[in-house]
């Protein structure tokens, strides 16, 4: 970085500067969270599991999910946002290092055991970042609203366009340098990251002024009760398809190579966080209170999952470009709803109503995945198109419960 770009960093607001890190620390983890999703499914599948054998390796890291971001946030209130963070950042180098043991020791059990703790990794490190923007983002002005709904949207999808980018770079290091040459590289970047966020990043960002109670930790509102429960099955109508039916599908049914698979998840995941970032300007182009929007873009998304899943499957052209769009409706609805969550949480003790929400977001993939391994073994990628249909559509139905007014 030349002296000038260091000048002009350090001219920028502190709320700017403290943004650009928790973003940079979200982008390395987002890289290495997609790369090591992406190696889990092919390396294994390539030893010889099956899908839904494929699908339990990530029981735990979604499980533990769910568990993480009820008590990350109750953590995030009472030690600070940046506290969190980091320790989601050793957390995953650990589960890293873990996958480096000789391959005769990386038994299922094992494997599950490093998954687990990258998923309590991944949530305390989406938790504190998607809290503390909610912390930074001015409050005292007119367009207030709007302002975060960029935020949330650069946020949120920047983090997916480098996800995508993630699986792309897993399926090209487990080509070229193989599966624990790929850990060793990852685990080494992210020790570098967190060196440099336990220097620069804020102490006590976050921080709630009153320790809360655990049992705090549920939700009180029924705003973000209702936004959580249509968010669970938003996510698991991707999930269904996404996380093990499809690049097993593409792999074994239609002959990809590792680089192919990956280059087209890479895709999907990239294009899709393009489109988040995008999803303001969107979003205004079709007007309505923030029930009808909320419904209205997740009907529109299970219209487009029907079609697909009447799509013949030996025309992997067109199911490609399905799937595509599907993205392109996902992105819309996904950052509409990260908007809304933060919008709705409280000021103080943002990270504790954030947590909440993605507990039902991790439950959600959870679901999702084990639905993905299973229903593709015992039906098909069709079957999985319909339970996404059938899902997305029940968060549209829900999603008429919210309060009018975002």
């Amino acid at each position: 970085m030349n002296e000038s770009m260091v000048t002009r960093i350090k001219a920028l607001p502190f709320e700017v500067r403290q943004y650009l890190l928790i973003t940079g620390n979200y982008w390395a983890f987002t890289l290495t969270d997609g790369a090591l999703r992406m190696l889990v499914v092919l390396h294994f599948h390539q030893l010889g599991y099956s899908a839904l054998e494929v699908a339990m390796l990530f029981l735990f890291y979604e499980a533990f999910g769910v568990v993480t971001n009820l008590v990350g946030g109750w953590l995030g209130a009472r030690l600070g946002l940046n506290r969190t963070m980091n320790v989601g950042l050793g957390i995953q180098i650990v589960a890293l290092s873990m996958l480096l043991v000789p391959a005769s020791m990386l038994t299922v059990a094992w494997v599950m055991a490093a998954q687990a703790l990258s998923g309590i990794a991944k949530d305390l490190n989406k938790m504190s970042a998607k809290s503390a923007v909610k912390v930074l983002v001015p409050t005292d002005s007119a367009n207030a609203s709007s302002a975060l709904y960029r935020w949330v949207a650069m946020l949120t999808g920047s983090k997916n366009a480098l996800k995508g980018l993630g699986f792309f770079v897993g399926g090209a290091l487990l080509t070229l340098i193989g599966f624990q040459g790929a850990v060793l590289a990852m685990a080494v970047m992210l020790v570098g990251v967190l060196a440099l966020s336990l220097w620069r990043l804020k102490a006590d960002l976050g921080r709630q002024k009153r320790k809360p109670k655990f049992t705090e930790i549920f939700s009180k509102s029924r705003a973000i009760n209702v936004l959580s429960a249509a968010r669970l099955c938003l996510f698991a109508s991707r999930d269904v398809w996404f996380v093990v039916a499809l690049p097993v599908f593409l792999y074994d049914q239609h002959g990809w190579s590792h680089w192919t698979v990956g280059g087209l998840l890479a895709i999907w995941v990239s294009g899709y966080g393009g489109v988040q970032t995008q999803a303001p300007k969107l979003s205004r182009l079709i007007r309505g209170d923030a029930r009808w929007l909320t419904s209205g873009w997740a009907a529109t998304l299970a219209a487009l999952a029907i079609v697909l899943a009447l799509l013949p499957l030996a025309e992997v052209g067109w199911l490609v470009v399905g799937l595509l769009a599907f993205g392109v409706l996902f992105a819309i609805n996904s950052s509409w709803h990260s908007y809304l969550i933060v919008h709705y949480a409280r000021a103080d003790g943002v990270s504790m109503d954030v947590g909440f929400y993605y507990m039902a977001n991790a439950l959600g993939r959870l679901i999702g995945t084990l639905l993905s391994g299973w229903l593709y073994m015992a039906y098909g990628l069709s079957a999985c198109l319909w339970m996404a249909a059938a899902l997305v559509a029940s968060s549209a139905l829900m999603a008429l419960a919210l309060p009018q007014e975002a």
